[in-house]
């Protein structure tokens, strides 16, 4: 049965600092390794002098069994399966920096690489209990869509991609393993193989549907119809601030600085998308306050189908449509680069690849006077 001991030793002027001794061991949820002992940076005084010392030693033992007991209680917790409340809301944002931290320096600058991708799709503030399968299948369609952060904007190739992703899918195996998740998203996720696939977005009447139909969360709604307006990666939605929506109707844009390539952007957006925010708030506010990734797939789940569509879409999946209907729309390439906050042409090439419809109409484009080869009468006689 694990038991947490409460500890002294000695220090100088008549003072014991105090620590909890764990049996057996826990693992350290940021080094993976067993650990003995946690020193609290606290102390009492051997015989208070004063009611000032001898308050002190009250109130610091007391908040000492509180936490002896909140330990004893996570690793109770543990053994049946359960996280603490403490653990889900810690950052997996810092939990993944030191993973990659602890690789080997040879592989360094691909391992910073792979937490900078990371950081640019889920943004900096992603706790434990945002971790679950949609999250893991929607960054893996992130990193298929090539993105390029580099200093050169050179969108990644899919071997990169996929040495990105596996580093993700890694820390999620050791965090399954040290019991900081309960379930395992590394078997549960597959990783990107050499074989392209099919990236989905939605066309304009699919759009259209979803405005028209209600979703369980209004706020997740208004959230991924912006992204289809404006183009924003959700890091860059979640941390919109209302002091980054400027200007004034038929002028409105963005001033603001992206999660993925941190830098800083101007971006115009229509009125409609302004009105998605609703009511102007405090400049410090989230245009999007409370929005988090863990409630995407519940609201998306039945959302999309009420809306009568069965493709696979996710929340990255409305930053495609924007780039794939402005094309279609006959915007200039250039134009939807830098509206995409591309740093090249090159990045935003994959999106002239998607479009299947756009190829139908460009292959009739070009017609010729076929009648004097006898083409048709011969394919005519066929038919009858």
């Amino acid at each position: 049965m694990a038991k947490v001991h409460v500890r002294k030793k000695a220090l100088t002027k008549g003072r014991h600092s105090i620590y909890l001794d764990f049996s057996p061991p826990i693992r350290n949820k940021k080094t993976g390794k067993p650990q003995r002992f946690e020193f609290l940076d606290i102390f009492v005084y051997d015989k208070p002098e004063n009611n000032i010392e001898r308050r002190h030693n009250s109130e610091t033992m007391e908040l000492v069994e509180n936490l002896r007991a909140n330990r004893l209680l996570d690793i109770q917790n543990r053994k049946y399966g359960f996280i603490s409340n403490r653990d889900r809301s810690a950052s997996f944002i810092d939990y993944f920096k030191e993973f990659i931290n602890t690789k080997t320096r040879s592989d360094c600058d691909n391992n910073a690489m792979a937490f900078r991708y990371f950081v640019a799709f889920a943004g900096h503030d992603l706790i434990f209990n945002d971790l679950e399968e949609f999250l893991c299948e929607d960054y893996k369609n992130f990193m298929l869509s090539g993105p390029g952060i580099s200093r050169r904007g050179r969108p990644i190739s899919r071997n990169t991609a996929a040495s990105y992703f596996a580093k993700f899918r890694n820390a999620l195996k050791r965090a399954y393993k040290q019991g900081l998740i309960t379930v395992d998203l590394h078997a549960q996720t597959d990783p990107i193989k050499l074989k392209e696939t099919h990236r989905e977005q939605l066309e304009m009447e699919e759009f259209q549907a979803l405005v028209d139909t209600p979703a369980k969360s209004d706020l997740i709604k208004r959230a991924a119809i912006f992204s289809g307006l404006t183009g924003l990666r959700f890091s860059d939605v979640k941390t919109l601030m209302w002091s980054e929506v400027r200007g004034t109707p038929g002028k409105y844009y963005l001033q603001f600085t992206q999660e993925k390539t941190e830098g800083a952007e101007i971006l115009p957006i229509s009125d409609q998308a302004v009105s998605l925010l609703g009511k102007r708030c405090e400049p410090e506010k989230r245009c999007f306050n409370n929005l988090h990734y863990s409630n995407i797939k519940p609201c998306f789940k039945d959302w999309m189908p009420n809306a009568g569509i069965m493709k696979n879409i996710t929340f990255h999946s409305f930053r495609h449509t924007f780039a794939t209907l402005q094309l279609e729309m006959g915007t200039e390439l250039l134009t939807v680069s830098k509206m995409l906050g591309h740093k090249t042409v090159k990045t935003t090439l994959i999106y002239t690849k998607v479009k299947d419809k756009m190829k139908i109409e460009a292959a009739g484009r070009i017609k010729l006077n076929l009648n004097n080869m006898g083409l048709i009468d011969k394919k005519a006689s066929k038919i009858k």
